[in-house]
C-alpha cells in the first residue's frame, strides 16, 4: 500500500520484528480473507471452507459469497467474522468457567456483534442456562445495529444496552468477566478499510493509546475481584497493545494470565499475541487477558414478581413476562435478578421481545421466530424453497396456499426465517422493514 508511511513501518517493526514486518507489508498488498463462525443452535450450513484453527465453529472460505442472498445468513445460521478477531473468543472461553449463580460477562464495545454472538454461544456450551451476556455499545445508531445481530442470532440470555463505560461503574464487583475489544487506530484494517490508512498517524496512535486507559479505567470498578478482563484492539503498536497492558498491571493492580494460543502463525508479543496478516490467514488483533486483584462482589434482591400477559407455552424454558405499553418481553427467569440490577442503564434489548398484544391477538416481534428457546410447535411451520424465502426476505407477496390460516413462520431447509400472517389467498409480511433484502434479488 502506497500510503503506508515510514513511520507506520517503524511502528510495526518495532512491535514484531523486521522480518515479519516485511511479510506484513507484502501481504497488505494482497485481497481481505474472508470466514464464517456457525452458530451451534441452529441447522448447520454446508460451507467449502477450512477450520479457523483457534475455533471449532469458524472457517476460511475461499472466496466471499453473496451473502445477502443467503436465506441461511439472514436466519442466523452463522456469522461472519474475521477469523483473527475470532482468537478474542479463543482466549475468553479458557477463562470462563461455571459458578453456582449464573455467570456475568460484559461485552464493553461490542458493535457489530461479533465477539457478543461468539461469547454467547461459548457461555452457553460451558455454563448452560446459567449466564448473562450483556452487549454495549455507546454510539447509538451502532448499538441498533448490534441488537439486529444479537436478535438473528437468537439467544436469550443476551442483553444489549448503549451507555459510555462509566455508567458501569455503580455496578461495583457485579462481572465476572469483561471483554474490551476498544477502540484503536485501525492498523489491522487496513486490508479493508482504505480510510484507516488515510487516517493513520503517530498523533492518533496517542490519542487512541489515552482514550483506551481512560475506557478501561471507566469500567474496572465493575469487574469482581479475581474477575478477567480480555482486552483486544484490531491494531499491532505497542503502545496500544502491550503498553496499555502493561499500564493496568502498574496502575489497576492487575495480574496478567497466562494463556494457551499454541497455533503457526500467532506472534507471541511481550505481554499478549499479535495475529497479523501474512503470518495468518486473517487480518489484524491484538489479545491479553488480566486478572483483577481486588474488589468485591454484589448481593443482588430476588426480582419483583413480574407484571404481564404469560405466555410460556412458546418457550422451553421458564421465563418471566413483561409489559410496557402492548409490547411483551420475555426474560429467562434464571437470570431475572441480574436483569432488574441493570434497569437502570436502560436496556434496548433484553430477553426476547414476544410481540404486541392488540385486544385478543399477538402480533409476533421477528426476534420471536428466531429465538433458540422456542417451544416446539409453538407456531406451525412451513419450509419453502429459495425463491420464495428471498421474496420473503425481500417483503415481496407470497402465497401459501396449502398452509394453515394464522400466524406461520417461514422456513428454508430447516432455517426460520421469520412470521407471516396468512390469509389463504394471500399473507401479511411481517418482517421488519429494516432487515429487508434491498438489493435486486
Amino acid at each position: 500500500m502506497e500510503n503506508l508511511n515510514e513511520a507506520f513501518r517503524r511502528t510495526l517493526t518495532e512491535a514484531i520484528g523486521e522480518s515479519n514486518a516485511d511479510i506484513a507489508f507484502e501481504a497488505f498488498d494482497s485481497a481481505p480473507s474472508v470466514s464464517v463462525r456457525l452458530n451451534p443452535s441452529r441447522p448447520q450450513v454446508a460451507f467449502d471452507g477450512v477450520p479457523v484453527p483457534w475455533n471449532p465453529l469458524g472457517l476460511m472460505l475461499s472466496e466471499r459469497p453473496s451473502f445477502t442472498m443467503d436465506p441461511a445468513f439472514h436466519a442466523g445460521a452463522y456469522y461472519v467474522q474475521d477469523s483473527s478477531a475470532m482468537f478474542v473468543g479463543h482466549v475468553a472461553r479458557q477463562l470462563i468457567s461455571k459458578k453456582d449463580r449464573p455467570l456475568r460477562v460484559l461485552d464493553l464495545c461490542a458493535a457489530p456483534g461479533g465477539k457478543t454472538t461468539d461469547l454467547a454461544s461459548s457461555l452457553r456450551q460451558i455454563c448452560g442456562d446459567s449466564f448473562i451476556l450483556v452487549a454495549n455499545e455507546v454510539m447509538k445508531q451502532r448499538a441498533q445495529i448490534l441488537a439486529d445481530n444479537v436478535g438473528r442470532w437468537g439467544d436469550p440470555n443476551v442483553v444489549v444496552t448503549s451507555v459510555d463505560p462509566k455508567a458501569f461503574s455503580p455496578l461495583e464487583g457485579f462481572f465476572d468477566m469483561i471483554v474490551a475489544d476498544v477502540p484503536c487506530s485501525g492498523e489491522g484494517m487496513f486490508r479493508k478499510d482504505d480510510e484507516a490508512v488515510r487516517q493513520w498517524s503517530e498523533d492518533n496512535v496517542a490519542l487512541c493509546e489515552a482514550r483506551q486507559r481512560r475506557i478501561v479505567a471507566d469500567v474496572w470498578p465493575a469487574l469482581s475481584d479475581q474477575g478477567t478482563m480480555v482486552y483486544s484492539t484490531c491494531t499491532f503498536n505497542r503502545r496500544e497493545n502491550d503498553g496499555n497492558v502493561r499500564w493496568m498491571m502498574e496502575n489497576l493492580d492487575a495480574e496478567l494470565i497466562a494463556v494457551d494460543a499454541g497455533f503457526p502463525g500467532v506472534y507471541r508479543t511481550e505481554l499478549g499475541f499479535s495475529l497479523v496478516p501474512g503470518l495468518v490467514k486473517g487480518e489484524g488483533q491484538y489479545c491479553a487477558a488480566v486478572r483483577k486483584n481486588g474488589g468485591s462482589e454484589p448481593r443482588l434482591r430476588q426480582p419483583k414478581t413480574a407484571k404481564g400477559p404469560s405466555f410460556s407455552h412458546l418457550f422451553d424454558v421458564p421465563m418471566s413476562f413483561v409489559q410496557k405499553n402492548d409490547t411483551v418481553v420475555a426474560v429467562p427467569k434464571v437470570i431475572a435478578a441480574e436483569v432488574e440490577a441493570l434497569e437502570f442503564l436502560r436496556p434496548l434489548m433484553k430477553g426476547v421481545a414476544v410481540g404486541e398484544v392488540k385486544g385478543k391477538d399477538l402480533v409476533p416481534h421477528a426476534d420471536l421466530a428466531l429465538v433458540s428457546v422456542l417451544a416446539q410447535g409453538a407456531f406451525p411451520q412451513v419450509d419453502v424453497d429459495r425463491k420464495t424465502a428471498l421474496s420473503f426476505l425481500h417483503k415481496d407477496p407470497i402465497v401459501l396456499k396449502d398452509a394453515p390460516k394464522g400466524l406461520i413462520i417461514v422456513c428454508h431447509e430447516g432455517q426460520r426465517l421469520g412470521f407471516v400472517k396468512n390469509l389463504g389467498n394471500r399473507c401479511n409480511n411481517l418482517l421488519p422493514q429494516g432487515r429487508r433484502i434491498r438489493m435486486d434479488i
